[in-house]
């Protein structure tokens, strides 16, 4: 098998990568795998430097609104794992040109290009804020989209479009909508590791509004199992949620960030909370849990300290990220 997956170099990404070279998915045990990543801000090559000497590994720089290039690239492949998009909510409130060039367009180009060479599976990775903000209960798959931010609106759109090239052209497009990601190698304007290396650096650290928004919490390996499991097992035209299990207030989030690094709430700094800040997040993953066989496997406590040691003990990743 023959895989292009774009984004390859970021940090959701690189870890479905670095899975499938190091054998973590036997259901992908000897696939080739083309990465196709612009090396933004948020990219970064060493993310793969465990894998870069695979005989296995394809690392081409640029960019996936490259026609030309991505028409290149889908020769021959076989499957399509599309990581690649502008993902911070702020970055988006400032501007938003280049969220709905990337995750629009770019997701246009490679669908068309998928479509064009033949590729026979198409996995289009989404968020849970396509969906907005829910009270109570959690958004099944076929909950309407609201989205709230421009970006969620671009991964929105990149869906709807997806979608119509499964219903238009009969191609087999599946999407995948996660929650919050959290894990190492993770781009420090993110919340866990943006107070990580704060803590670290003796800094403070900012809580949007009254702290009561609720995220519910995956871990990246989780999720790109449940990716491996869709690619392989999912179903044509098909949407499924991925969940970590559980949910926080970023006030409880803080308390165990502060915890872990011995740091107390003389350390959190109030900042005006973010414009249209979608109250709660909660996806139901019950259609992957019981048509793929999905649960997640690192426990959030485990996970978080492991998480917080890698950010400690890999100063030389993240200090030169802080600088830019």
């Amino acid at each position: 098998m023959r895989l292009l997956v774009t984004g390859g170099a970021g940090f959701i990404g690189s870890t479905f990568v670095r899975r499938v070279l190091q054998g973590a998915e036997p259901t992908l045990a000897g696939a080739d795998v083309v990465v196709l990543d612009k090396l933004t801000y948020a990219g970064n090559e060493a993310n793969l430097a465990p894998v870069a000497t695979h005989p296995a590994l394809h690392f081409v720089k640029g960019d996936i609104t490259d026609e030309s290039l991505v028409a290149d690239l889908m020769i021959g492949v076989d499957a399509v794992v599309h990581f690649a998009a502008e993902s911070h909510v702020d970055r988006s409130i400032l501007g938003a040109d280049p969220f709905v060039v990337t995750n629009v367009v770019g997701t246009q180009i490679l669908l068309r290009a998928a479509l064009d060479a033949g590729v026979s599976r198409f996995v289009h990775i989404s968020t849970d804020e396509v969906y907005g903000s829910i009270e109570s209960g959690s958004w099944p798959e076929n909950h309407r989209l609201e989205p709230s931010s421009p970006y969620s609106a671009s991964k929105a759109s990149a869906d709807l479009l997806a979608r119509a090239y499964a219903r238009t052209h009969g191609m087999d497009v599946r999407i995948t909508r996660c929650s919050n990601n959290y894990g190492p190698h993770q781009y420090p304007e993110k919340v866990i590791p943006l107070f990580v290396t704060n803590l670290l650096d003796g800094l403070p650290v900012p809580l949007y509004g009254d702290g009561l928004h609720v995220r519910d919490w995956l871990h990246v390996e989780d999720h790109c199992r449940a990716v491996a499991l869709v690619l392989e097992r999912g179903r044509a035209g098909e949407i499924y949620n991925i969940g970590g299990g559980t949910e926080l207030t970023n006030t409880e989030l803080t308390g165990l960030l502060l915890d872990a690094l011995g740091a107390d709430w003389s350390r959190v700094q109030p900042v005006v909370d973010r414009k249209a800040h979608d109250r709660r997040y909660s996806v139901d993953w019950t259609k992957i849990r019981t048509q793929l066989g999905y649960a997640p496997e690192v426990d959030f406590a485990e996970g978080l300290a492991d998480t917080v040691r890698w950010y400690a003990e890999h100063r030389d990743w993240w200090e030169p990220l802080k600088v830019t």
